[in-house]
C-alpha cells in the first residue's frame, strides 16, 4: 500500500525532474511513510511513498524487469500474486522480490495492457515501457484505490491524491463548474471528473496508455454490468455465495505487519469478521465507534458482537465536541467531498492504527445483495403516467418550500431513475429546492445527466438490479470508497474490502433480484449465506446506517458554522458557487426546525472551508495529525 505520482514527456533535466517527483510525492506522506523511491530517465519521473505491507524488507519500489525496461509504482493489493508468480516462473520470469508489485512487471511482458485482467485485487498502477517510450496507468475494477491524471500539450502527470498536482508551479488550479455543481448535487466529485479543470480521475475498471506521438488513450477492461445469472435453486446460489465469501476474506488476510478489522455489528462487517475468527489462530482485533447521541450510537450492539466472535475488541466514544475536528476532517479530501461519516471513519481509522497497520472493511455489500431501504422505498413508491408528472412538477414548484407535501409531489413527478437520483442527490436549482448559483444549474432537469450513462448501460436488467448496478458505478467509487480511502490513508493504516473482490462482486451482480430483495427484505440470498455464522441479533436488527447527528450538530456545536455561512461576509468565494438566498433559507427553515436540511448545508460548510484550505496552501502538503479525540479508547 502507498501513494504514487509522477509524469512523462515533460522535457526536464534530471535534477529538476528528481525534485518535482519528490515534491509531489512528500505531499503523499501520510499514504506511505515508510519509504519512498524513484525512477527518473530522460522525459519520465515516477515516485512512490511505501506503507510496507508485503515483504517489508524487500518490496521497494520502483520495481523493473531484468533488463530494466519496463518499471512500475503501484498502490494497492495483488491478492493472487503467489499463483500468479508460479505461472510466470513456469515460463521463464525471474523474481528478485516477494512482493505482489513484481508480478505486474512480468505479467505486461507477458500480456501488454491486457495485464490487469489477470489481476485479483485493489490497485493503482503506473509502468513506463522504455522500448515504446508509453506511460501506462490501469486502476482496479470497482475502483478502490484512486488514480487522477492531468494531460498537457507536453505530456501527462498522474498521482494518487491531487495533493501532488498541487505542488508544481505549471499547475493552473482552476476549479471545473461542472465538478463543484456535482459535488453540490451528490456531495462527492464523480469520475471522470475531478475538482479542477483539465484534470480526471481514471475511472475504475479502465486502462490509459500515453505516447508522445499518440497521446492518450483510455480503454474500458471491465464492466459491472452483465447478464443476469441462469436461474439457480437458491440453495445452490446460498452455497455458492458461502464459499466465495470464504475465499474473498482468506484471501485478503496475507499481512507481514498487525492486521484488523472495522465492526459496526452490522452484516456485513460481522460476516468479515466472523470469517476471520474462523481463518485465524488468533482472534482478530475490532475497532468501532459510537457516539454520545444513543440514536446513532452503534458501539454497545458492536462490542455484544465482538463477545459473541470472541474478538479483541477497542471502541471509542465520540462525544459532542465535534466542531473540534470539522475544518481538519475537510481537509483530509483532496476534493470537496461531504459525507459525514467520514468523521467517524477517521476517527475509527486512528483507532484502527494505534494497534494494527491493516484493516477490513465490510464496504460493499449493501450496494451488491440490495441493503439499502432507499431501494425497497423506490420500489414501493407509486409510478405516475408520464402525462402527470409535469403537472405535479408543476404544482410543486408553486407551492411554498415549507408547505406540506411539496416534497411529494415533486418527488411522484420524478420517473423512477430520477426517483433513484433523489434518494443520493440533491437538487441544484433553488426552485427545486437546491443552493446553486445560477451558473451550475443544469438544463435537463433537477439532477443534469449524472446517473444517465450509468442507466443506459443497466438498461438489459431490471429497475431494482439497475439501481444496485448504477450504485456500484457511482455512488460505491466516488463516495463509499474514496470516504474509507481518505480517511485511512490520512493514518497511514491500510483498508481492505473483501466483499468487493471482483469473483464475488460478478456473482451478486448477475444474481435475479428476486434473490436479493423479496417480501420487503433486501440481502436475502446474503442472509441464507451467513445465517449461523454470525449471531443471530445481527440477522434479526434492523438496518442501521453509519451516520452522525448532523441535525443536531448544526443547532448545537455546530450552530457557529451556519451563522458564518450567511455572513454577508465570504473570504473564499462560495457565493461564486452558491445561491445566497437559498442558502440563508435552508438554514432558517433547519434552525426553526421546520425542514431538516443538514445535508445540503453540510455541503455548503464543506465546500467553504475546503476552499479555505486550498486558498492557504494546506492541500499541496501532506496530512497532518488531527486534535487529540476527546475520549480514551476502551
Amino acid at each position: 500500500m502507498c501513494g504514487i505520482a509522477g509524469f512523462a514527456g515533460w522535457s526536464l533535466d534530471t535534477d529538476h525532474a528528481r525534485r518535482t517527483v519528490r515534491a509531489m510525492c512528500d505531499a503523499i506522506i501520510h499514504r506511505g511513510p515508510d519509504g519512498s523511491g524513484y525512477f527518473v530517465a530522460p522525459e519520465v519521473a515516477l515516485g512512490m511513498r511505501r506503507l510496507a505491507i508485503i515483504d517489508v524488507a524487500g518490496g521497494q519500489q520502483p520495481i523493473g524487469n531484468e533488463d530494466g525496461s519496463i518499471q512500475v509504482v503501484f498502490n494497492g493489493e495483488i491478492y493472487n500474486h503467489h499463483e500468479l508468480r508460479e505461472a510466470l516462473r513456469a515460463r521463464g520470469h525471474r523474481f528478485r522480490t516477494r512482493c505482489d508489485t513484481e508480478t505486474i512487471v512480468h505479467l505486461y511482458e507477458e500480456h501488454g495492457d491486457d495485464f490487469v485482467v489477470q489481476l485479483r485485487g485493489m490497485f493503482a498502477i503506473a509502468l513506463w515501457d522504455d522500448r515504446r517510450k508509453r506511460l501506462v496507468l490501469a486502476r482496479d475494477r470497482v475502483g478502490i484505490k484512486p488514480l487522477s491524471y492531468w494531460v498537457t500539450p507536453d505530456g501527462i502527470a498522474f498521482c494518487s491524491e491531487l495533493r501532488s498536482l498541487l505542488t508544481l508551479p505549471r499547475f493552473p488550479r482552476r476549479l471545473d463548474q461542472r465538478a463543484i455543481a456535482a459535488f453540490l448535487s451528490l456531495g462527492y466529485v464523480p469520475d471522470p471528473l475531478s475538482a479542477f479543470a483539465g484534470v480526471a480521475k481514471l475511472p475504475p475498471g479502465h486502462v490509459l496508455t500515453w505516447s508522445a506521438d499518440r497521446g492518450p488513450a483510455l480503454r474500458r477492461y471491465w464492466t459491472p454490468v452483465s447478464a443476469e445469472r441462469a436461474p439457480e435453486s437458491e440453495d445452490d446460489a446460498t452455497e455458492h455465495l458461502r464459499e466465495l465469501l470464504g475465499q474473498a476474506v482468506t484471501s485478503h488476510l496475507e499481512s507481514e505487519v498487525p492486521l484488523g478489522a472495522f465492526l459496526s455489528g452490522g452484516l456485513d462487517s460481522s460476516t468479515v469478521v466472523a470469517l476471520m475468527a474462523g481463518d485465524r489462530s488468533r482472534p482478530p482485533h475490532t475497532f468501532a465507534i459510537g457516539f454520545a447521541e444513543q440514536a446513532y450510537n452503534e458501539a454497545p450492539h458492536a462490542r455484544r458482537v465482538a463477545a459473541a466472535l470472541g474478538t479483541r475488541h477497542t471502541d471509542l466514544e465520540v462525544v459532542p465536541a465535534a466542531d473540534r475536528f470539522v475544518e481538519s476532517v475537510v481537509g483530509l479530501f483532496d476534493e470537496p467531498f461531504a459525507d459525514a461519516s467520514a468523521l467517524p471513519t477517521y476517527l475509527v481509522a486512528r483507532l484502527a492504527r494505534t494497534e494494527v497497520t491493516v484493516s477490513l472493511s465490510g464496504d460493499g455489500g449493501d450496494e451488491l445483495f440490495g441493503g439499502y431501504t432507499r431501494y425497497l422505498d423506490i420500489l414501493k413508491r407509486p409510478e405516475v403516467p408520464g402525462w402527470g408528472r409535469p403537472f405535479l412538477r408543476t404544482v410543486g414548484r408553486a407551492l411554498p418550500h415549507v408547505a406540506p407535501g411539496r416534497g411529494r409531489l415533486l418527488d411522484l413527478a420524478r420517473t423512477r431513475p430520477a426517483a433513484y437520483a433523489g434518494t443520493v442527490a440533491l437538487p441544484l436549482a433553488p426552485a427545486d429546492g437546491g443552493m446553486a448559483a445560477p451558473l451550475l444549474v443544469p438544463r435537463d432537469g433537477e439532477f443534469g445527466d449524472l446517473f444517465a450513462g450509468a442507466f443506459e448501460e443497466a438498461a438489459v436488467r431490471d429497475f431494482t438490479s439497475q439501481m444496485m448496478l448504477v450504485d456500484v458505478a457511482t455512488y460505491l467509487p466516488g463516495d463509499i470508497l474514496t470516504k474509507v480511502d481518505r480517511a485511512s490513508m490520512a493514518v497511514s493504516l491500510e483498508a481492505r474490502v473483501p466483499l468487493l473482490d471482483h469473483p464475488l462482486v460478478e456473482f451478486a451482480l448477475a444474481l435475479p433480484a428476486g434473490l436479493k430483495i423479496r417480501d420487503g427484505l433486501g440481502k436475502r440470498v446474503f442472509r441464507q449465506a451467513i445465517r449461523g455464522l454470525v449471531p443471530p441479533e445481527v440477522m434479526d436488527r434492523p438496518k442501521h446506517g453509519f451516520s452522525v447527528p448532523l441535525g443536531s450538530w448544526f443547532r448545537g456545536p455546530l450552530r457557529h458554522r451556519i451563522d458564518a455561512l450567511t455572513l454577508p461576509r465570504d473570504g473564499v468565494g462560495i457565493y461564486d458557487f452558491l445561491d445566497r438566498r437559498a442558502v440563508s433559507r435552508l438554514a432558517s427553515e433547519h434552525l426553526m426546525r421546520r425542514r431538516d436540511h443538514s445535508m445540503a448545508l453540510w455541503r455548503a460548510l464543506v465546500l467553504q472551508l475546503w476552499l479555505g484550505h486550498l486558498e492557504a496552501g494546506r492541500l499541496a502538503r501532506s496530512i497532518p495529525a488531527l486534535p487529540h479525540e476527546p475520549a480514551e479508547p476502551r
